[in-house]
């Protein structure tokens, strides 16, 4: 059988979410509506895109990172008080969109301001083209999901997924500038490879 591969290790997710449970926890005892995460995610999101736009390109990472978080906030607290509702999943999901929306178009605004050089080349133009693929590979891969599941087809495969684009994109841009630019060029890659990947997959279950 075929290893899966997969950018962000289960390991890691599960570490992760082992140790934001207490937060978790004390939310979900409380009640508060899990939407109420799906919006705050977005302004963190809204307000790390600024910070990237104005330069602040470390600021803006951990901003991303932090919004990240409630992004599994809302999905966990809704599970755990049975507030599943399918305009809350709609609503996620739009919300999600419209925040690497201005992630990415943050990014794009600062490279197109800001030279940048890598080994006496400058790289801007290069880098706001994998922004640009980065950000149809993002909607291709969440609209290829949505369309299989509206034809009854469960599409939740891909190594490139939000929580991987999430990751790199925040510690990419923690790390330096120089590897941000490559994680823009990875994640324009293997975003798209993923709603490929996803295509594909629609396509076995069809034929099965």
């Amino acid at each position: 059988m075929r290893k899966k591969v997969n950018f962000l290790p289960d390991s890691a997710k599960d570490w992760f979410l082992s140790l934001i449970t207490p937060i978790t926890d004390f939310f979900i005892k409380r009640g508060i509506n899990p939407n109420f995460f799906t919006t705050v995610g977005l302004i963190i999101s809204v307000i790390s895109a600024f910070y990237f736009s104005r330069g602040f390109i470390r600021l803006g990472g951990l901003l991303l990172l932090f919004a990240g978080v409630f992004d599994i906030f809302d999905g966990r607290v809704a599970r755990a008080t049975n507030r599943e509702t399918k305009f809350g999943a709609l609503y996620d999901s739009t919300l999600d969109r419209y925040g690497e929306v201005f992630v990415l178009f943050g990014l794009a605004y600062h490279f197109s301001t800001t030279p940048v050089f890598i080994a006496g080349y400058q790289m801007n133009a290069i880098i706001i083209l994998a922004i640009s693929m980065a950000l149809g590979g993002s909607v291709m891969t969440s609209y290829v999901r949505a369309r299989a599941e509206g034809l009854g087809l469960e599409c939740k495969v891909g190594i490139m997924q939000r929580s991987e684009r999430v990751v790199y994109l925040g510690f990419g841009a923690i790390l330096h500038v120089f590897i941000l630019a490559l994680v823009l060029i990875f994640i324009a890659i293997f975003s798209n490879f993923t709603a490929m990947q996803r295509l594909y997959h629609v396509w076995k279950l069809d034929k099965s």
